[in-house]
């Protein structure tokens, strides 16, 4: 992300239809695609903290159905919890603690680049790494780190991702089925013999109906920790998922996917998705929020919408019915806060490079009085 920005800020101005406007004008107009919507769907929804709450307080306003990006992966793992509960951990545990990391459908790279350092791969703690499921590119990944404090291996999958996980699942419980494969017998062992075992996955990378999965990896933990320390973690709610499903979760006690409507609130990981939601034509206004990442741009469509973007999603978002707001990026342009992508940890952004672009915040709270103005009058 930061490779997107240059040493200096660059000129960054709000366009209506494709127009430049000032800011003011740009809200006003905003405010009267909001106003006009019977049901608007607020998604991207990449800011931090501050901006979370001011968008959560103006979703409230609209009654909007509210999603992230990246909102299927997300939704996999809340319902595993919703479902069946899961004990989990945090990077620095894993990092002091952990003598068996098992990566669950292949390394969490391309999610998040800094995950085996932050694990603590290069640390002095000798472990055991093992890759259930690794892929094509995880091989490079995978040589940096073997050595005499890192033992590294990588086990195919038997079928697929779904069987591998319950034969495993199986052996741990001590139920080893016929025919259960010498490597997952290995590593059932291995992980009844660890001192703290954790399994670490990545929503986005599992296949679909990755609840599923999430949950055997749940059922697992917990048989381990009948006799011995074991958890999982998951990597994943980048650009803003993460601190947005937080807060919309301690504002309402609901997580994303989430509504504060006519009948009071409603959540439904399935029916509230964006992609869903506008192929069936169920919304008739989008705002889109996206502050992190400039290629995280709106999805196709011919709604009514406003983008609250990085600069650089000016062009991407030029049509006519579109009105775009430029915005600061939090540690970038602007201060701010985000969850880390373990859930437990709230990390302050500090400005390296303020640009004087409004943040997420700002823009969402004059939205809101702009709305209420146009109500009162």
């Amino acid at each position: 992300m930061l490779a997107r920005f240059g040493t200096t800020p660059g000129a960054a101005e709000a366009e209506i239809d494709g127009t430049p406007a000032s800011r003011e004008a740009a809200i006003a107009a905003a405010a009267g695609v909001l106003g006009a919507s019977r049901q608007p769907l607020f998604a991207g929804l990449g800011a931090d903290v501050a901006g979370a709450r001011a968008l959560y307080a103006l979703a409230c306003a609209t009654g909007a159905i509210s999603d992230a990006a990246g909102g299927v992966a997300l939704m996999q793992g809340l319902r595993a919890l919703q479902d069946r509960g899961q004990f989990t951990t945090t990077l620095a545990e894993v990092r002091a603690r952990a003598d068996l990391i098992v990566f669950v459908g292949g390394l969490p790279d391309a999610a998040a680049p800094l995950t085996l350092e932050r694990l603590g791969l290069g640390a002095a703690l000798a472990r055991r790494v093992v890759v259930l499921g690794s892929g094509t590119d995880d091989a490079a990944g995978l040589a940096r780190w073997a050595g005499p404090a890192v033992a590294v291996e990588t086990l195919y999958l038997q079928d697929d991702l779904f069987t591998t996980l319950a034969w495993l699942g199986a052996a741990v419980a001590g139920r080893a089925p016929a025919g259960l494969p010498p490597a997952l017998r290995a590593l059932a062992e291995q992980l009844r013999a660890a001192r703290y075992a954790v399994l670490v996955g990545t929503p986005a990378r599992l296949p679909a109906q990755s609840a599923l999965i999430i949950e055997a990896v749940h059922r697992l933990v917990g048989d381990l920790n009948r006799s011995t320390r074991a958890a999982a973690l998951w990597i994943g709610g980048g650009n803003g998922a993460a601190t947005a499903n937080q807060v919309w979760a301690w504002l309402s006690g609901l997580p994303l996917r989430s509504r504060a409507g006519p009948q009071g609130l409603e959540h439904e990981p399935h029916v509230f998705d964006t992609v869903r939601l506008i192929a069936d034509g169920a919304v008739d206004a989008l705002l889109w929020v996206s502050s992190f990442e400039p290629d995280a741009a709106p999805p196709n469509s011919a709604l009514p919408q406003v983008v609250l973007g990085h600069p650089d999603q000016a062009s991407a978002c030029r049509r006519k019915g579109s009105i775009f707001i430029p915005v600061a990026t939090p540690g970038v342009g602007a201060a701010g806060h985000v969850f880390r992508t373990d859930g437990t940890v709230l990390m302050p952004l500090f400005a390296v490079r303020p640009d004087g672009l409004p943040g997420v915040d700002e823009v969402a709270r004059a939205l809101l009085g702009a709305l209420e103005s146009r109500r009162a009058a």
